[in-house]
């Protein structure tokens, strides 16, 4: 299936309040392009390295999702441009962001990676912790970020029930942390759901999902 024919596919299944990022990692610019073409602007990268080189040679009205682990000593090179940062997992790592944000006189939107998987490779902050962050002084002093939500990865496995229990957990994380206001806060987004299970992730209350192999074909990595 071409990918113009894949993303209308996909589109169609999705509810309006429902936002597509198109996970484009190691995919080349040519087919990014035609996702650009089909009307997509919006494209998530899990290395900033490849997203710098694919902002400079695309159309500047896309909007560019962080969704890999985010090392602090690169978030200089994506500070410029990038729209939302979905894997935050430490208040050091809002501080360096803050900081990179200030030199370019932006605020960059970014999301609170909450562990709901079992397995150890998956990243996260656990709810407690996203609490207190949420809550602190030292939260309210940065000026050129602003929260906007939660993202979470489930297990990698088969069992439909399990990833719902941690889908779930995730919505009932965001509705506990939306009641903490604050002025770095602004709660719309719910980050959960790719290509294998996204439909379930919309069920349980997904608002921004992640979608890359089902648009683009399978990923061949060296």
């Amino acid at each position: 299936m071409s990918i113009k024919k894949s993303l209308n596919t996909i589109k169609a299944t999705l509810p309006d309040y429902v936002t597509l990022v198109a996970v484009s990692k190691t995919k080349p610019i040519s087919d990014l392009m035609e996702a650009y073409d089909s009307g997509q602007r919006i494209f998530g990268e899990n290395k900033i390295q490849e997203m710098v080189e694919k902002h400079k040679a695309m159309p500047k009205d896309i909007a560019w999702h962080m969704i890999g682990n985010v090392q602090r000593n690169k978030v200089k090179y994506m500070a410029p441009f990038v729209q939302l940062i979905h894997g935050v997992e430490s208040f050091k790592l809002l501080k360096e962001i803050n900081k990179q944000a200030i030199k370019h006189d932006r605020v960059i939107d970014c999301l609170l990676q909450i562990k709901i998987a079992e397995e150890d490779t998956k990243f996260g902050m656990d709810p407690m912790e996203a609490h207190s962050t949420i809550q602190s002084q030292d939260l309210s002093a940065l000026k050129n970020i602003r929260l906007t939500g939660v993202m979470g990865m489930a297990t990698f496995t088969d069992d439909i029930n399990q990833i719902e229990k941690e889908f779930r957990q995730l919505k009932s994380t965001f509705d506990n942390l939306k009641k903490l206001t604050s002025e770095t806060c602004n709660f719309q987004i719910i980050s959960m759901g790719m290509s294998g299970d996204y439909q379930l992730a919309v069920a349980c209350g997904s608002t921004m999902v992640r979608v890359g192999s089902s648009i683009f074909g399978k990923r061949v990595y060296n």
